[in-house]
């Protein structure tokens, strides 16, 4: 898969224009010419997050360390062993919402009590994170999914909405608009920018006769807004320029809409193109799950959904373990494309960190403890499974920690954690 640069310099004369004050650009890597050689490449960072679990015997190994025996999934990944941790005995705490597959919602915040009365999530790791890279991308970030909800939360907690249609992605990745389309993108921005200007200067007028609690809400309004207005003007920028030419024909969406193999794997060639061509660095994926029999999978008869709550039954798990090997060697395949990508020295795996796993540790019980989770790439030590406590779990956060400040995020908390470091994440 190849693809021609196409983008230019941004001048560092841009500007931003906020409430009462101009800001001037800091220096963004967008700013150098495209593809310049440089040491080293941009880091990356893709969520995966399967909403109906993984089958916790056929994943996690009986062993810690590195001379493991690979269960039942692991095999599918063993072209990659040394790409790869798996982690167990994580969890968030508190997880226990308003059913079953509410801990979905929290997967990347790690909030606790996900949906029951006086919930409000807080901001997703993938958000801190584009937060910290602002315009250096034409895309912060992307929130995609085969199917499922998105993980991606604003620090208001208001979700992001999910795109889950290869077409639409690959247009806006990909397809230029005609001049008019242009011109009408940027009036539609000058537009939301004179919207914005209105609120702010009404908000002003009724802070004055707020009282304290009010104006702290209001402030988290402006801040809000602020974030908004900046990002209005980094548009404008980005949509003068052209976006990157690709090798790759533009995809339709996949006709059988319970062929979860196909749309898995156009997705995830989605995903290795937007970072191919640094559209983007920051990618959350909802893998989702449905209530319907998988196409295309063999000797597989059961509503999917069903066959999660398997009750330990034999032929239940035996059909689950049919669809979920599938889908582990449709993620092998993807780490295959990212290390057959060259760049830096090395490959686009050794600078792409994927956290991939399950907001459920028990789908049958709906169980959010000792979650599967597995961290590839990112230019880590791999090839060994660090087994935390499984009765009492490290946070899940912990491990945010670490790859937040990988991407340059300056933090050493986040959400749950209980350290800036975590046991089986070696540099």
């Amino acid at each position: 898969m190849s693809f021609i640069a196409t983008k230019t310099s941004l001048s560092r004369r841009a500007f931003l224009k906020g409430t009462g004050a101009t800001v001037a650009l800091p220096f963004l890597s967008a700013m150098t010419p495209a593809f310049a050689k440089t040491a080293t490449a941009p880091k990356r960072f893709v969520a995966m997050n399967a909403g109906l679990g993984f089958h916790a015997p056929n994943f996690i190994p009986t062993e810690a360390g590195a001379n493991y025996k690979a269960p039942v999934y692991l095999e599918k990944l063993a072209a990659h062993r040394k790409d790869f941790t798996v982690f167990s005995g994580l969890s968030h705490p508190n997880s226990n919402g308003a059913n079953g597959h509410t801990s979905e919602l929290t997967w990347l915040t790690s909030a606790p009590r996900p949906g029951l009365a006086g919930f409000k999530n807080t901001i997703s790791l993938d958000q801190l994170m584009a937060r910290h890279i602002g315009a250096a991308t034409r895309f912060p970030s992307m929130t995609i999914g085969a199917r499922g909800s998105s993980l991606s939360w604003t620090a208001n907690g208001v979700q992001i909405p999910v795109q889950m249609h290869p077409a639409k992605i690959f247009r806006q990745l990909f397809v230029d608009g005609t001049e008019q389309e242009v011109a009408e993108e940027l009036k539609n921005l000058e537009r939301g920018r004179s919207i914005l200007d209105t609120v702010l200067d009404d908000a002003k007028l009724l802070s004055i006769s707020l009282g304290a609690r009010d104006r702290e809400k209001l402030d988290e309004y402006f801040t809000s807004v602020r974030e908004l207005e900046i990002r209005l003007q980094q548009n404008k920028e980005w949509a003068k320029r052209p976006k990157p030419k690709v090798d790759y024909k533009e995809p339709q969406d996949v006709a059988d809409r319970n062929d979860i193999l196909a749309k898995q794997r156009l997705m995830n060639d989605l995903t290795l193109l937007a970072l191919q061509t640094d559209s983007t660095r920051v990618i959350a994926y909802s893998l989702g799950g449905m209530n319907a029999v998988p196409s295309n999978i063999p000797g597989v008869r059961t509503d999917w959904h069903m066959l999660s709550h398997h009750g330990r039954d034999e032929q239940k798990i035996e059909e689950l373990t049919r669809i979920e090997a599938a889908e582990f060697a449709v993620f092998s395949e993807f780490l295959t494309k990212l290390k057959g990508v060259k760049e830096a020295g090395g490959h686009l795996l050794d600078h792409t960190a994927i956290l991939f796993g399950s907001n459920l540790g028990n789908a049958s019980s709906h169980s959010w403890r000792n979650l599967p989770i597995l961290l590839a790439g990112g230019g880590y030590k791999h090839g060994h499974h660090a087994a935390h406590d499984p009765e009492n779990n490290t946070p899940f956060a912990n491990l945010f920690v670490p790859l937040a400040q990988r991407m340059g995020v300056e933090i050493d908390q986040f959400g749950s954690s209980t350290a800036s470091t975590i046991q089986g994440l070696e540099s």
